[in-house]
């Protein structure tokens, strides 16, 4: 009771701040998405996320031990596929050879002890832009599981730590749970996206792929965003199926599904801050109306006091620089 309880006491100084902080950011935190293409000497940036780029594996060496060398340990890997190997079935995704397969070994080879994530989805792959293959305009389900558990096994083949199916469609966990044990694949992890939502945020991703979808849109497989308790019912069938990880998809407009499924599970919850997130922040900071590291770490944090454990950031490298000269 005031005067004998004054909270202002433990905001006194940076120290005290510091000291009696209840969340905390640190490089382990940080998931590094990486845009990968077919070519040489490659290294663009991408028009609608500035200071984001699609690598060549030759130059990917680099990033990727520049990325070690600042603490970073986790990468999510996405391929951009030219037009001439895309089809209806996704038949490049299974390619021994293909970009995707050459990317884990490369990164495995350049740094061993890097954690190397993968997507899984056929939209990359896909002549249509869907996250599966389509019948009669329709997204079907149980064909596409085949081919998603198919791909993954690929993926543990070539090197891959953890798959991570981002497509939505039902029962996809369980199938390639199954594909991975049956082929002795028993510490290759999934990092299911349980609760990835149709949202409007995903522009500038899609750009950076060229996947967005040719007809339609995703909200026949993707969540409602005005859904709640669905995300528990998604997440809690993939940790019934051999989910290691589960992630909430985009972020900053869903912090009250990662506190719900924070208060409910006990497995790690990862969270994807988005590209359409990150173009906001980088817009609205060249026209000087929000300061760009400040905004940022609010962000990160609210991450982390909802309840997730994992972020999949494009701001990662920024965070891990301004870590090394103790930003906060």
């Amino acid at each position: 009771m005031f005067p004998i309880q004054r909270n202002r006491r433990l905001r006194y100084s940076t120290s005290i701040r510091s000291l009696v902080r209840e969340n905390q950011l640190s490089v382990n935190d940080f998931l590094v998405p990486i845009f990968v293409v077919e070519g040489a000497g490659i290294k663009e940036e991408i028009a609608s996320m500035p200071n984001y780029y699609r690598f060549s594996l030759d130059v990917l060496e680099e990033e990727l031990k520049e990325l070690w060398n600042l603490g970073l340990k986790s990468v999510l890997v996405f391929v951009k596929v030219p037009d001439e190997l895309k089809d209806n079935k996704g038949t490049e995704a299974l390619n021994p050879e293909g970009l995707m397969q050459r990317s884990i070994r490369f990164i495995k080879e350049i740094v061993p002890e890097m954690v190397v994530m993968t997507d899984v989805a056929l939209d990359p792959y896909s002549s249509y832009g869907h996250d599966g293959i389509v019948k009669d305009g329709y997204v079907v389900n149980d064909s596409t599981i085949e081919t998603l558990a198919k791909m993954a096994l690929s993926h543990a083949q070539a090197g891959a730590d953890f798959v991570a199916p981002s497509d939505m469609m039902d029962g996809r966990i369980e199938s390639i749970r199954d594909i991975l044990e049956e082929n002795e694949y028993v510490n290759t992890g999934i990092m299911s996206y349980s609760a990835k939502y149709a949202s409007a945020f995903y522009g500038p991703f899609r750009d950076a792929l060229d996947s967005a979808p040719g007809f339609g849109d995703k909200k026949t497989y993707q969540m409602d965003p005005a859904n709640r308790k669905e995300a528990l019912a998604e997440t809690l069938l993939d940790i019934q199926q051999g989910a290691d990880i589960v992630m909430v998809k985009p972020g900053t407009a869903y912090l009250d599904i990662i506190r719900d499924l924070a208060n409910e599970i006990d497995t790690p919850i990862a969270v994807y801050q988005v590209s359409g997130e990150y173009a906001m922040l980088k817009a609205a900071a060249e026209k000087g109306w929000l300061n760009h590291d400040e905004v940022m770490i609010e962000q990160l944090l609210a991450f982390k006091r909802a309840g997730a454990s994992i972020i999949a950031s494009y701001f990662a490298k920024d965070v891990a620089k301004l870590l090394q000269e103790d930003f906060f």
